[in-house]
């Protein structure tokens, strides 16, 4: 247990110590550009999704026909 308290406490020290933390604005400004890719990649991967989904549709009307 003693190994998992070092372990914490110089995990503290460090991030207090050798961290360089954004600024506030960089901050909102990163998580503004995370926000804007991801609903994007989303909207990508909903894309691919619906056309693999009426090609696969498609193909079993086909065979069933």
């Amino acid at each position: 247990m003693a190994g998992i308290a070092i372990y914490i406490k110089e995990s503290f020290g460090e991030l207090k110590n050798n961290v360089t933390w954004p600024t506030w604005a960089e901050g909102q400004k990163l998580t503004i550009l995370v926000a804007v890719f991801s609903i994007i990649f989303s909207l990508a991967i909903w894309g691919i999704d619906t056309v693999f989904s009426k090609a696969i549709g498609s193909y079993f009307h086909w065979i069933n026909g």
